[in-house]
C-alpha cells in the first residue's frame, strides 16, 4: 500500500521540540539500549525515519509513539547526538496537535506569547465573571461560597468540564481512527481480548505504571527513590486526582446536606484529609518537576516546551492556593486574603480543566489509547 510522503514533516516536528535527527543513520544503538523495544528490532529508530522520510500518516498512526518514557538512555548512548528520546518527545506533542482540529494545541506548542497570553485571559476572564456575583465577605467566620456562590461555581466548572471532555473525545475520535486504519493494515486480527487489553493499557501501564516502574528503572538507578522520575510522576498524577476526587465528593455531601463545601472541619474529615494528602503529593511532584527542569537533572528535562511549562504552572498554582484557602480555614479570625485567593484558586482551576486537552495533560487520554492498542496485537505489559 501506498504512503503519502509530507517533505516537511520533520521540519513541522521541531516545531515542536529543539531535536535534529538528521544525523541519525539508523545504526540501531538506540534500538539496542531501549528496555522498552523488547522483540521490536527497530525501535524507537522507525520512528525517527518516518520522520525522516515524510511519513506522516504511518508516524501519527503508531501506537509505538507513545509507549516511550523518555528516560534518556537512547539519548545518551547515540554516537550522533540525535537525540532520539528527544525526538519522540517532540513528535508526541506533534501528534498532540494534530489530533487536534481546533489547532489551539498547535498554537499552545509553537506560539509560546500567544499560550501566555492566553492563560493569563482566560484566569482573568474566569475570576471577573464569577466575581460579578460575589457576595459579602463574612467577618466572623470563613464562608468562601457566600462570597462566590456555590450554584455559579457548581454550573461554571460543569461547563468547561463538558468542553474539556468533548475536545478530549474529538482527539481521541481522531486518533482511534488513525490507529484503528493502521492496525487494519498492518495486523488484521486482534491477538488478545479486548478486556485484558484494557486491564494492561489502565490497570497494569497506566494506573500501576509498570514498564515506566521496572524497565525503565535503569536508567535512575543513581538517582534516590524520592527523586526517581516513575514516582514523582505518580505522585503527581494521584496528586491530581486525589484532590478532583474530594472536590466531587465534597459537592456531593453538600447536595445530601451533610456538609457545606468551603466551610470549617476537622483535619481528619475524610474529604479534607484526602484532599490534604493529595495536595501534599502533588505539590511535591510538581516541584520536583520543576527542580529537574532547572537543574536539568535528566534528558527528559533538558528541553521543556513551553506548554509543559504552562501545565507545571498551574499545577502549582492551585495546589499552593488550595492550601492556603485551607489555611485562611482554620485561622481564628477570617482574613479578608483567604476570599481573594479562593477567587484566584477557582479561576486558574477552571482554566487548567478547559486548556488540559491542548497541553501534555492529553497525555492522560492519548497513551492509554495507544497502550491499549499495543496490548490488542499481544504487546501489552502482563499483570505479573
Amino acid at each position: 500500500m501506498s504512503a503519502l510522503v509530507d517533505a516537511d514533516l520533520l521540519l513541522d516536528i521541531k516545531k515542536f521540540g529543539k531535536v535534529d535527527v538528521s544525523a541519525c543513520f539508523s545504526c540501531g544503538n538506540c534500538t539496542a539500549i531501549c528496555p522498552l523495544s523488547g522483540n521490536d528490532g527497530t525501535f524507537p529508530r522507525r520512528m525517527i525515519r518516518y520522520a525522516q522520510v515524510g511519513m506522516k500518516e504511518t508516524l501519527l498512526s503508531s501506537k509505538e509513539l507513545w509507549t516511550c518514557y523518555h528516560c534518556g538512555m537512547c539519548s545518551d548512548s547515540c554516537p550522533t547526538q540525535a537525540d532520539p528520546g528527544g525526538f519522540m518527545a517532540a513528535a508526541r506533542r506533534y501528534a498532540i496537535a494534530s489530533y487536534d482540529k481546533t489547532r489551539l494545541a498547535y498554537l499552545m506548542y509553537t506560539q509560546p506569547v500567544f499560550a501566555t497570553i492566553l492563560a493569563v485571559v482566560l484566569a482573568a476572564f474566569f475570576a471577573v465573571f464569577m466575581y460579578t456575583s460575589h457576595g459579602p465577605q463574612s467577618a466572623t467566620s470563613m464562608n468562601l461560597f457566600g462570597f462566590i456562590p456555590e450554584p455559579l461555581i457548581h454550573y461554571t466548572g460543569l461547563v468547561v468540564m463538558i468542553l474539556a471532555f468533548l475536545f478530549g473525545v474529538a482527539g481521541i475520535v481522531t486518533m482511534v481512527h488513525k490507529l484503528s486504519r493502521q492496525e487494519l493494515n498492518v495486523r488484521g486480527k486482534s491477538q488478545v481480548s479486548g478486556w485484558k487489553a484494557l486491564w494492561s493499557a489502565i490497570g497494569v501501564e497506566s494506573i500501576g505504571q509498570k514498564r515506566y516502574r521496572d524497565d525503565c528503572a535503569t536508567a535512575q538507578v543513581e538517582v534516590p527513590w524520592y527523586r526517581r522520575r516513575w514516582l514523582v510522576h505518580s505522585l503527581t498524577m494521584w496528586g491530581f486526582l486525589g484532590l478532583l476526587i474530594a472536590t466531587v465528593v465534597d459537592y456531593g455531601l453538600s447536595l445530601i446536606g451533610v456538609k457545606m463545601p468551603g466551610t470549617w472541619v476537622p483535619i481528619w474529615y475524610p474529604t479534607r484529609l484526602l484532599g490534604t494528602l493529595a495536595g501534599l503529593a502533588m505539590l511535591y511532584g510538581v516541584t520536583m518537576f520543576f527542580v529537574d527542569r532547572f537543574t536539568k537533572a535528566n534528558q527528559s528535562a533538558k528541553n521543556s516546551a513551553p506548554a509543559d511549562w504552562m501545565l507545571l504552572v498551574l499545577l502549582w498554582i492551585v495546589g499552593f492556593t488550595g492550601f492556603l484557602i485551607e489555611i485562611s480555614l482554620y485561622l481564628a479570625h477570617p482574613p479578608a486574603w483567604g476570599y481573594w485567593i479562593f477567587l484566584f484558586h477557582v479561576s486558574v482551576a477552571m482554566e487548567l480543566i478547559l486548556l488540559a486537552p491542548f497541553m501534555k495533560f492529553a497525555h492522560a487520554i492519548y497513551r492509554p489509547v495507544a497502550l491499549y492498542y499495543l496490548a490488542r496485537a499481544g504487546n501489552g505489559a502482563s499483570g505479573d
